[in-house]
């Protein structure tokens, strides 16, 4: 992965409250909201290191609390005034694209006008191209649909702060590795980025 340090890889942690972390007033209210207070070990672990502007590689499979983990991550970095593409998530399917998106929804709540556009695959492009004619702060989606809106130079990601790739092996096993280039390719060299996968082919490695 591209980055300014060494990422660091995660593998076991403690569980302490969300309220012992740096994070935004809005943030803590939102988590209060939801009834959120212990954090799971990924996110025990995670968090420190993405809220000290670094880059991770997480071991961290489907329910282990990595979609609270990263959106909590990327939505402290963004400049809700400055309306433009900060963050990028791209995840292997439209059903955990639609979930990541709604959960990062509800994580910023108390965040005025902040906006989640989902661009994904299996469903009609117009909607999608209309809804880009609008800026938004957050981008979730599929590679092929991302790399598709790219190419017709409809999507602009040279403000992206944080990149995220969620359940990377799996989107390398369904033969995403090019988009995935390509996407990556057009964010800009000093931002932070953040891997979640369940497990560690080389490829992962060498793919931001």
């Amino acid at each position: 992965m591209t980055s300014r340090s060494r990422p660091r890889e995660l593998r076991s942690c403690g569980v302490p409250n969300f309220s012992s972390l740096p994070l935004s007033p809005a943030l803590l209210q939102a988590l209060e909201g939801l009834a959120y207070t212990e954090m799971t070990p990924v996110q025990a672990q995670s968090l420190p290191t993405m809220l000290a502007g670094r880059d991770l590689i997480a071991q961290a499979p489907t329910g282990s609390g990595k979609t609270v983990a990263f959106g909590l991550g990327l939505l402290q970095r963004l400049d809700p005034a400055l309306l433009r593409v900060q963050a990028l998530v791209l995840c292997p399917t439209r059903e955990l694209a639609d979930q990541v998106a709604k959960e990062i929804r509800r994580l910023a709540t108390a965040i005025p006008n902040l906006k989640v556009l989902i661009l994904t695959g299996g469903v009609s492009l117009a909607p999608q191209l209309a809804s880009l004619r609008k800026d938004s702060h957050v981008i979730v989606g599929t590679p092929g649909r991302v790399q598709e809106m790219l190419r017709k130079k409809v999507l602009h990601l040279a403000g992206v702060r944080t990149l995220v790739l969620d359940e990377a092996d799996r989107m390398l096993d369904m033969g995403f590795e090019e988009p995935i280039r390509e996407i990556v390719g057009k964010t800009p060299a000093r931002r932070q980025s953040l891997l979640f996968s369940a497990t560690y082919p080389e490829e992962i490695r060498a793919i931001g």
